[in-house]
């Protein structure tokens, strides 16, 4: 994992210098408006979300994330955070910041720190999709690029269907990208990277990375970072899209009765 990111540092060529933001530019403009969703659901426990949560406090420390930062046209970015599960956990929520300099980064990552860490019951990637969504509409923030970094380690299982999540996400100009934790996967039949790739992720430039072993999580965060900071992406060798996705994006829906029986009981027949 540590020569792949190298490599990806070197091939992308992150620049390291501070750009000058123009004289024009206003207090709320930023090149990256990014919201953080990171999955707490009960598949995880406890020591899983615990290397979880610092792994990205890692990733956010690292001089690395700063720099790709400092390189941009404006020189900073505007950053949220919330944690979910079945549900959004509001108490998860860290309101926008704009994040410049070493002070900034210092203050985030203080707020970030000091909430407790805990799990919570379902998966809903629709819900956090909704919600993240909606923080990115309705932020004080005008960003060349708008994100939404989604980390999970297992498919949809509650709330509403995730294509439709998806779509409304797409349609205002959000990048979905995904972080695809595979140190427990669920046996589900259809690869958790897999799902995450045809029905998670989308927008232009897009990427799903996966994390295989615990030890490899915060340098995962960071190559993610890096990447949509610097509005790079992986150099993946192209592949036809089909016209129906390849694996099926109601395959969590489909595993949970009392949903299905609920909400689409037609599903059943």
């Amino acid at each position: 994992m540590l020569r792949v990111l190298a490599l990806i540092l070197f091939l992308t060529g992150i620049p390291m210098q501070a750009a000058a933001a123009p004289p024009d530019a206003a207090p709320s403009d930023v090149d990256l408006e990014l919201v953080l969703a990171v999955d707490m659901s009960g598949s995880m426990d406890m020591e899983e979300a615990r290397v979880q949560r610092l792994g990205y406090l890692e990733a956010l420390r690292h001089p690395d994330f700063l720099n790709a930062i400092k390189g941009g046209y404006l020189g900073r970015i505007a950053i949220s955070y919330f944690e979910w599960a079945g549900l959004v956990n509001e108490d998860s929520v860290l309101d926008w910041q704009v994040i410049a300099d070493a002070g900034d980064v210092q203050a985030f990552t203080a707020r970030l720190e000091s909430r407790p860490v805990g799990t919570r019951r379902g998966t809903s990637i629709s819900n956090a999709i909704l919600f993240g969504t909606n923080l990115i509409e309705s932020n004080a923030y005008s960003g060349a690029r708008r994100v939404l970094d989604l980390s999970g380690d297992g498919q949809n299982n509650t709330g509403p269907l995730v294509a439709p999540a998806r779509a409304a996400a797409l349609a205002r100009g959000i990048v979905i990208n995904g972080l695809a934790i595979l140190i427990r996967p669920p046996n589900l039949g259809v690869p958790l990277d897999q799902y995450y790739s045809e029905c998670v992720i989308g927008g232009p430039g897009s990427f799903m990375i996966p994390v295989h072993e615990p030890e490899d999580f915060a340098v995962a965060v960071r190559q993610k970072l890096l990447l949509e900071v610097s509005a790079r992406t992986l150099r993946l060798a192209p592949r036809p899209v089909a016209a129906t996705p390849a694996v099926d994006c109601l395959i969590g829906e489909r595993l949970n009765p009392n949903f299905i029986e609920r909400v689409f009981p037609e599903l059943n027949r």
